[in-house]
């Protein structure tokens, strides 16, 4: 079977394009570096021909809310376009958890109209919406640094290894189209700050993680809730403890 996976040379891609690789299938990782682009469409009706399942994994290349909103816009448009000319059976789409429940953070509002033209595109989809990924907390702690603080909104946070995004991403690939949405998270759910200040310690960072009822999600207000599930999900294998051990064991 022929899979094409967008983005697929990216932190979550290019772990797919090698489980289903390993699998049997034929799997073409989609990029602009492999001449791949959905925004100018060069090259993407070549990559999808024969292909019987899309997965999209690609990001925009700035956090800007203008380049996001018109990167996930145009690249929706061009692929339903391709995969509804190549006859593509199943579109699989990774979102976030919470895309719907932060309305004053771009991203997620850019998001969520990628999830909503997927939805009215015509093709059989499924729609993975994950929470954040433990290997962005360095980010997400530099993000919210106040000098040797780090200040995070007092909410629940429920973070996944990009491995098992990956493993769910491929099952959900090959499973049929549930033309709806399913929520991931990783096995371990706490508050905001102790994840982070666990991570911190753990790394060696000096700085402390502190739940501030003042702080902001990148500039998105949220509520205690709104980071993680709040019906059924599917939970990941990793938690923080296992993965920080690989990691240190890999290094």
């Amino acid at each position: 079977m022929k899979i094409v996976v967008i983005g697929g040379t990216g932190l979550i891609g290019s772990r797919l394009v090698a489980t289903l690789g390993a699998s049997g299938h034929e799997v073409v990782a989609a990029s602009p570096s492999k001449g791949v682009n959905t925004i100018t469409g060069d090259g993407l009706a070549g990559a999808l021909g024969g292909a019987e399942i899309v997965i999209d994994v690609s990001n925009a290349p700035s956090f800007d809310e203008t380049v996001v909103a018109d990167f996930f816009r145009t690249s929706g448009r061009n692929l339903a376009e391709a995969e509804t000319k190549a006859g593509v059976r199943h579109h699989v789409a990774l979102s976030i958890v919470g895309t719907d429940r932060v309305g004053d953070l771009g991203y997620f509002r850019a998001k969520l109209e990628q999830e909503r033209l997927i939805a009215e595109s015509g093709i059989p989809y499924t729609i993975v919406r994950a929470t954040q990924f433990l290997e962005f907390l360095a980010g997400i702690a530099d993000g919210h640094a106040d000098g040797d603080t780090v200040r995070l909104a007092p909410v629940q946070f429920q973070p996944i290894a990009a491995d098992d995004v990956a493993a769910i991403l491929a099952e959900t690939a090959l499973a049929q189209p549930l033309n709806g949405l399913i929520d991931i998270a990783g096995p371990d759910r706490g508050l905001f700050a102790e994840i982070v200040g666990g991570y911190l310690t753990a790394v060696g960072d000096r700085r402390t993680a502190v739940s501030d009822p003042a702080a902001r999600y990148f500039g998105g207000s949220v509520t205690e809730r709104s980071l993680v599930p709040t019906g059924p999900a599917r939970l990941g294998r990793m938690g923080l403890t296992g993965w920080l051990e690989r990691s240190k064991a890999g290094a």
